[in-house]
C-alpha cells in the first residue's frame, strides 16, 4: 500500500470514543491493556518498561501486568487502583478508538464524570465473582444521565468462575432489572476474561455456549446517530477577533451541524440574519466547516455580536435565552452544596454568578429513589432549579451536549465544585420583569437628606455587634437621619422564625435579610444589619445586591475567649456541653472577613467609642 492510500484509508475510518467504568477492581485497566496489547498498539520500549514495573507493582507474578500500561501515576501503581482519568489511543483495520480508563472508587466519581462527558460508548465492567455492585449502578446511572445511549456490559473474570453460563445470565438479569428505566438504545452483554484475553479480540472455546460477537467486533459495528438538533448549525462566540482595523471575525468551536461560505445564519439573541463571507481555520481559509472545528467567521455586515452570543441556523431549534432552568447536578466537592449560595456558573463561552434556588430531590444511587434533601454531599446527584444573574443561551443537554452543560465554580478559591446538565428552561422566568416606578431611590434619598447604605455588622455571638449597632442608630437618630436596625435575634422572631441553625438555614437566613436590606436601601434608608453572618459567600452576596458604594462591612473583632467570658445568653456554655448544636465558633465555622471597610477592636475601646468610629467613617465618606 502506498502512503497516499494509507492516509486515505485512515481518514475514512470511523472514530469511536469509549469509556470504561464500573466498580473498583472489576478489571478496567486490565481490559484496556489487553485491547492495546492485542491490537499491537504498544511500542516495544513501553512493553519492556511495563515488564520491569510488573515485577515491582504487578499482581500476576512473573507475567506482565497489563493494567500497568494504563495506571501511570505512582500512587496508582502503589495502591493498585485508578485515580485519574487515563486516555489511550488504539486502532484496528476498521476503526479508530480513543478509550478512557476511569476510577472505580466512589471517592473519584467526579473523575469518572469527566471521562463520561466526552464519550460515545460506555463499557460497564462487572466482576463475575462479585456481580452487580453499588458503584456499577452509580456509573450506569451517570451514563444514562449524560446521554450515552450505547453501552456494552462486559462480565469480566469469567475464568475465575469456570466460565459458568448460569452466573453470567444471572448477572444480565440483575443488570436489566435495575437499568430498565434508563434510555439506552443499544445494550450488549459479553462474557470476557481481560486477563487471558477470552472474547476480547478472539472468541474462545472456554465460552463455547456464547453465540455473540467478541468485544472488539461489537465496538467496530456500533453506528452513532446524531440527534436532529446536532445537525443544526450552532457556534457559541468565544472571541471577537480584531486582527486589524479593517478585520472583524467571530471565533469559536462549532458545537453542532456544519457551515459553508454564503450560508445564511442568525444572531440568536437579536434574530438578525447575516451571511458567511469567509471561514478561517488553523490551516487557512476553507469553503466549509463541521462540528468540532475551531473557526473564525467573517460576515457580510457589521452586527452587534460579543462573547456569549450564539450564531446559529435560521431553521427551527430549541435554543433558549433565559436566566433560569432545571438541571441535574453532580456535586464534586467535599463541602456541601447549599441552595441559595452564590457560585460561578461557567458555560461553553460565558460565565455568570448564579445560585441553586431549589434542590427538588437527590437520588439514592442504589435504589434510584428520589429523596427530599436540603443539600448535596460529595458525589451525590440531585435535581435542581438554577437562577443566574444574567440571561444565557442554552439548549437542553439531550439535544446539544456542549450548549446544555455547565460547571459550577467556587467564587473564592476557583475550585470546580459541581457539573450539571440542563433539562429545560423555567418559563416563568421570562414572564417576570422589573417594573420601574416613578419614585426611585434617588428621590427618596434626597427627601431624607442622606445617602442610603447598608452597615453590615458581622462577628461572633457575644462580640458586641447588637450593642454597638444600637448606639449607632441612636446617634444617627439625633442627627436627624432615617434608619432601620435589623437584628439577627429580632428577625428570627418573625420573618425567619422557620429557620434553624444548620449551614443551609444560615445561608437562607442571610439571603432573606440581604433582600430586605436591598429594599430598605431602595427606600432611601441607612440600614443597620447585625447578624453573625459566618460565611464569606453570603456576605459577598449581600454586598452585590446593592451599589458598590452602598455596602459597608463592619467586622466586630472579638476573640472567642472573650465572647465566652461574656456569654450574655449562656449559649457558649450550652454549646460546650453538647446541648446546643451548630453553634458558630464551636462546631460551626466562622469565616473572618478578608477586607472589611471597618474593623472594630472591642478589646481596646468601649462600645461608645467604636460607635463614634463608625459615625466618623460615614461623615468622611459623605454618607451623612
Amino acid at each position: 500500500m502506498d502512503i497516499e492510500t494509507f492516509f486515505q484509508n485512515q481518514n475514512n475510518k470511523k472514530q469511536l470514543k469509549i469509556l470504561t467504568c464500573g466498580s473498583v477492581d472489576d478489571g478496567k485497566s486490565t481490559l484496556i491493556g489487553r485491547l492495546l496489547f492485542d491490537s499491537k498498539n504498544i511500542y516495544s520500549d513501553q512493553l519492556s518498561q511495563t515488564k520491569i514495573e510488573s515485577e515491582k507493582y504487578g499482581t500476576q507474578g512473573k507475567q506482565i501486568d497489563l493494567a500497568l500500561l494504563i495506571d501511570g501515576l505512582q500512587a496508582e501503581r502503589e495502591q493498585g487502583i485508578t485515580i485519574d482519568v487515563a486516555y489511550r489511543y488504539f486502532e484496528t483495520e476498521k476503526c479508530k478508538f480513543i478509550i478512557a480508563d476511569t476510577p472505580g472508587h466512589e471517592e473519584y466519581t467526579r473523575n469518572m464524570v469527566t471521562g463520561a462527558s466526552n464519550s460515545d460508548v460506555g463499557i460497564i465492567l462487572v466482576d463475575a465473582t462479585k456481580g452487580i455492585l453499588d458503584q456499577t449502578k452509580r456509573h450506569t446511572f451517570i451514563l444514562s444521565l449524560l446521554g450515552i445511549e450505547n453501552i456494552i456490559v462486559a462480565v469480566n473474570k469469567m475464568d475465575l468462575i469456570n466460565y459458568d453460563e448460569k452466573k453470567f445470565k444471572d448477572i444480565i438479569a440483575s443488570f436489566k432489572n435495575f437499568a430498565r428505566e434508563f434510555n439506552f438504545n443499544l445494550q450488549k452483554f459479553i462474557p470476557i476474561s481481560a486477563l487471558v484475553g477470552d472474547n476480547v479480540f478472539q472468541k474462545n472455546k472456554n465460552i463455547s455456549w456464547y453465540n455473540g460477537k467478541s468485544l472488539i467486533d461489537e465496538l467496530e459495528e456500533i453506528s452513532l446517530k446524531e440527534p436532529l438538533e446536532e445537525e443544526i448549525f450552532s457556534l457559541p462566540v468565544q472571541f471577537v477577533n480584531r486582527l486589524s482595523s479593517d478585520f472583524r471575525g467571530y471565533s469559536g468551536t462549532i458545537t453542532s451541524g456544519k457551515i459553508k461560505v454564503n450560508d445564511e445564519v442568525q444572531v440568536f439573541s437579536s434574530k438578525e440574519k447575516i451571511k458567511i463571507i469567509k471561514i478561517l481555520t488553523p490551516k487557512g481559509e476553507s469553503d466549509f466547516a463541521v462540528k468540532g472545528q475551531a473557526v473564525t467567521l467573517t460576515l457580510d455586515k457589521e452586527v452587534d455580536i460579543s462573547r456569549g452570543d450564539l450564531l446559529c441556523s435560521v431553521k427551527n431549534h430549541n435554543y433558549f435565552l433565559s436566566d433560569q432552568f432545571a438541571s441535574h447536578i453532580i456535586w464534586m466537592n467535599k463541602e456541601q452544596m447549599i441552595p441559595e449560595r452564590n457560585y460561578i456558573f461557567k458555560f461553553i463561552n460565558f460565565q455568570t454568578i448564579g445560585k441553586i434556588t431549589d434542590l427538588v430531590h437527590k437520588i439514592n444511587i442504589n435504589s434510584f429513589e428520589k429523596i427530599a434533601s436540603k443539600f448535596l454531599n460529595l458525589n451525590e446527584i440531585g435535581y435542581t432549579k438554577v437562577a443566574l444573574n444574567k440571561n444565557t443561551i442554552f439548549n437542553p443537554y439531550k439535544n446539544n451536549k456542549k450548549l446544555g452543560s455547565f460547571v459550577i465554580i467556587d467564587q473564592f478559591n476557583n475550585q470546580t465544585v459541581g457539573a450539571g446538565v440542563i433539562e429545560y428552561e423555567l418559563r416563568r422566568a421570562s414572564n417576570i420583569s422589573w417594573h420601574q416606578m416613578s419614585i426611585n431611590k434617588n428621590l427618596r434619598s434626597s427627601i431624607n437628606g442622606q445617602k442610603p447604605c447598608v452597615l453590615w455588622f458581622t462577628g461572633l455571638s457575644g462580640s458586641g455587634k447588637s450593642t454597638i449597632a444600637n448606639i449607632i442608630e441612636q446617634k444617627l437618630h439625633k442627627l436627624g437621619k432615617h434608619t432601620y436596625l435589623l437584628d439577627g435575634d429580632n428577625v428570627r422572631h418573625g420573618l425567619n422564625k422557620d429557620l434553624g441553625f444548620t449551614d443551609v438555614d444560615r445561608v437562607e437566613n442571610i439571603r432573606r435579610i440581604s433582600e430586605v436590606s436591598r429594599l430598605m436601601v431602595d427606600a432611601g434608608l441607612i440600614t443597620i444589619v447585625s447578624f453573625i453572618s459566618p460565611f464569606k459567600s453570603e456576605r459577598k452576596m449581600a454586598r452585590e445586591l446593592v451599589d458598590s458604594d452602598e455596602f459597608i462591612e463592619i467586622y466586630v473583632n472579638t476573640s472567642i475567649e472573650e465572647c465566652e467570658k461574656r456569654d450574655p445568653k449562656g449559649l457558649y456554655k450550652k454549646a460546650r456541653s453538647g446541648k446546643l448544636k451548630n453553634f458558630t465558633g464551636i462546631d460551626s465555622n466562622y469565616e473572618i472577613p478578608s477586607s472589611p471597610e471597618i474593623i472594630l477592636e472591642t478589646k481596646i475601646k468601649s462600645a461608645e467609642e467604636l460607635a463614634d468610629e463608625v459615625i466618623l467613617y460615614l461623615k468622611q465618606y459623605n454618607k451623612i
